[in-house]
């Protein structure tokens, strides 16, 4: 498993995570720092996410199949993004994806 999805499940043992319609409360509420959106999400999901993250000024990136996320955070119902609630793992989990490559579900 690579660093990245690592992280993730150090933020779901952390429980500083939130997925679906808690997530958008959360970015409302301003408690995500930072959204992972999976990359073979829907395109009216994906919109409607990055919406979301663009009016509250939350930063967001797209990494990682649904099924691999949902693996790392052990849920059987595929998830289409996910919401990091803590400053350092979001910093962290960013600086690992980058470092993969994989930003935008792009292999570099």
């Amino acid at each position: 498993m690579n660093k990245g999805l690592n992280t993730i499940g150090m933020c779901k043992c952390a429980n500083k995570i939130s997925y679906g319609e808690t997530l958008l409360k959360d970015i409302k509420k301003g408690s995500v720092n930072l959204v992972l959106i999976c990359k073979d999400t829907s395109e009216n999901s994906k919109k409607k996410i990055i919406d979301k993250c663009n009016y509250y000024k939350c930063e967001y990136i797209e990494a990682y199949s649904q099924v691999e996320v949902c693996k790392v955070i052990a849920r059987v119902d595929p998830v289409s993004a996910i919401g990091i609630k803590d400053s350092n793992l979001a910093k962290k989990l960013k600086e690992n994806i980058e470092r993969e490559g994989d930003v935008n579900g792009e292999k570099q």
